[in-house]
């Protein structure tokens, strides 16, 4: 199969970080195939800051406040462009730094979640959770990434 990463950099702290562009289009392509993308699915990724994800956040949900990514599918009935993903730096950054996460593997989860997202999975109930979770954390596993979701003893 043959997917096509669009990755668009708006906020240029991304660019600052060393082989993150790599690793996206890595996390996304795993995500696509493990989530039975069709053949030659595209997607792209927006590496934005939190003022742009608020923005986005406010006009399509409703909601004034920047989140970490968001997921924007493109109704295509042939599936072949799945949609849009935008990803807010700042939130990224501290959310990665307030769970002890690499801020690369947090991006990088972000990603597979926003890609499995444009495939229809989604975790609004318990049920679709089980079985959005166990794929991300095996996407994940496959990229050199611990378990977003593991528990840890306090």
């Amino acid at each position: 199969m043959s997917f096509a990463i669009d990755i668009q950099v708006d906020d240029a702290r991304w660019r600052k970080v060393r082989g993150l562009s790599a690793r996206l289009r890595r996390a996304a392509e795993l995500a696509l195939k493990s989530g039975k993308a069709g053949k030659n699915a595209s997607v792209t990724i927006l590496l934005a800051d939190d003022a742009r994800l608020t923005e986005l956040n406010h006009d399509f949900l409703g909601k004034n406040k920047p989140t970490n990514v968001l997921s924007f599918p493109s109704g295509a009935g042939d599936r072949a462009y799945l949609g849009d993903i935008a990803l807010a730096y700042g939130v990224t950054a501290a959310e990665a730094r307030d769970a002890g996460k690499r801020f690369v593997d947090h991006a990088m989860h972000l990603t597979v979640h926003g890609v499995l997202h444009l495939l229809g999975f989604d975790h609004e109930t318990e049920r679709s959770a089980r079985l959005m979770e166990p794929l991300e954390t095996e996407i994940l596993h496959a990229l050199g990434v611990a378990d977003p979701y593991a528990r840890t003893a306090a």
